[in-house]
């Protein structure tokens, strides 16, 4: 199984493309963060940094809202990729094609986020909505405390 979790902050702005099959692609990089400082007197931790690719509607999404320095998660298959330097020097890339993006950085961080960013308001309730009745909208059931059995 080839699966790994991220969490690390874009070092980039994301670049959306479109294939010339019609499906979109974006593509932006990610550090993450060490545990371990091996230079810990200079306050700098050391990072790794991984290439993500997102595509179709994921991707599209994390173009729209996605900008340098935001937080984010991504769960999805790591592959090796080597390539020959400007240098000359034969180097490796790590990338990651992404499964799930998670937007971490919370609202109003960062700069300010589009007002598509901001959850949904919660589904107002009914006047006579009692406890413990059929699920509310968000498909949950308020219990009253005195009908838990424990």
């Amino acid at each position: 199984m080839n699966k790994v979790f991220l969490i690390g902050n874009l070092t980039r702005d994301p670049e959306l493309r479109t294939t010339s099959t019609g499906d979109s692609v974006c593509s932006f990089s990610i550090a993450v963060n060490r545990r371990r400082r091996s230079n810990a007197e200079a306050g700098q931790p050391e990072a790794d940094f991984f290439r993500v690719s997102a595509w179709r509607q994921l991707g599209e999404n994390c173009a729209k809202y996605l900008a340098k320095g935001r937080k984010v998660s991504v769960v999805g298959s790591v592959s090796c990729r080597t390539y020959v330097g400007s240098d000359g020097q034969t180097r490796a890339s790590l990338e990651v094609t992404a499964d799930d993006v998670e937007f971490l950085t919370p609202r109003g961080e960062a700069g300010e986020a589009p007002t598509a960013y901001a959850p949904a308001a919660p589904a107002p309730q009914p006047a006579n909505a009692s406890y413990g009745s059929a699920p509310q909208g968000d498909g949950f059931v308020q219990v009253d405390e005195e009908e838990l059995p424990f």
